[in-house]
């Protein structure tokens, strides 16, 4: 299915403030991303047009956790549609850090798998190398799914944002990805943001299991988060050493190689426990009245 060709210009919701307001969250594109009324404008790049046509056939096959492509507007950047709730932004918030919403995220990847697995993009469709799996695979992983790009309500995740990152690869790598920015599975000093009462690894064992990953399958889990660190590590060197500001300012924060290192230390030293938590996960649980925001 091809994206829809429509023009969208600024004040064109009726009644809507039509300020530009950026919204929180992201590092390439930090700052750029603004809301306009019920619309958020996004700039385009290598990858817009993929990004276009998937959340087109979203709409298409009702998968409403997704913005809905309108268009483009004048200043050539995508037009999508808001999706009001709550996005949890460092400080988290300790609503967005407990066990039903880790659950409620678990289940919003499977869904969000299900809703792609019929996508047909064309012959000449270019996916991001960025962050994609390096095994391969035929599901369309969104790769991003960190607390920042979920929007809740009421404790329940209604929204998946930012699919620039998106590719073909395996169900069980983009599960692993999602939970390593979650839990955080990181070394205690590496978690600026997080609470620090959080047990990461029950919190990665829960997820996997309320994914629906088996406990035999508990050693591979480990194993694709090991890959996915390396990944992600070679994906942001790549733009540190381009130059990028925005990276280098994340890199700089977060305590740049040194943190690495000390994350690298920590889970080796806790390799074994990770595969026990797979093992004995208990994802079915799901306490999502505790995991309600406060009340607007």
């Amino acid at each position: 299915m091809q994206p829809r060709e429509q023009r969208v210009v600024p004040g064109h919701t009726e009644g809507m403030s039509q300020a530009e307001i950026p919204l929180a969250g992201g590092v390439a594109n930090k700052g750029a991303v603004v809301r306009i009324g019920d619309t958020v404008r996004r700039p385009t790049g290598p990858w817009s047009a993929t990004t276009r046509a998937l959340l087109v056939h979203l709409e298409a096959v009702g998968f409403t956790e997704a913005p809905r492509y309108l268009g483009t507007d004048e200043a050539g950047r995508d037009v999508l549609s808001y999706i009001a709730g709550d996005v949890p932004v460092p400080p988290f918030p300790k609503w967005s850090m407990t066990d039903g919403v880790l659950v409620e995220v678990a289940h919003l990847v499977g869904r969000f798998h299900e809703a792609a697995a019929s996508f047909e993009p064309s012959p000449d469709i270019v996916w991001s190398s960025e962050l994609a799996d390096p095994d391969g695979g035929s599901v369309v992983c969104h790769n991003d799914i960190c607390p920042e790009n979920v929007v809740f309500s009421e404790g329940r995740a209604i929204g998946l944002l930012d699919f620039d990152f998106v590719s073909l690869g395996r169900a069980m790598w983009d599960a692993v990805r999602t939970i390593s920015m979650w839990a955080p599975m990181s070394a205690p000093e590496s978690r600026q943001g997080f609470p620090d009462s959080l047990d990461v690894i029950d919190r990665f064992g829960r997820f996997v299991r309320a994914f629906g990953i088996e406990a035999s399958d508990a050693e591979s889990a480990v194993s694709t988060l090991f890959q996915s660190w390396a990944v992600g590590q070679r994906f942001v060197r790549r733009h540190v050493d381009a130059e990028e500001a925005p990276f280098i300012e994340m890199f700089e924060r977060g305590g740049g190689a040194v943190r690495w290192r000390r994350n690298a230390a920590w889970s080796e030293q806790h390799r074994a426990a990770m595969v026990r938590a797979v093992e004995n996960g208990s994802g079915g649980t799901n306490r999502v009245a505790e995991a309600a925001p406060p009340s607007r």
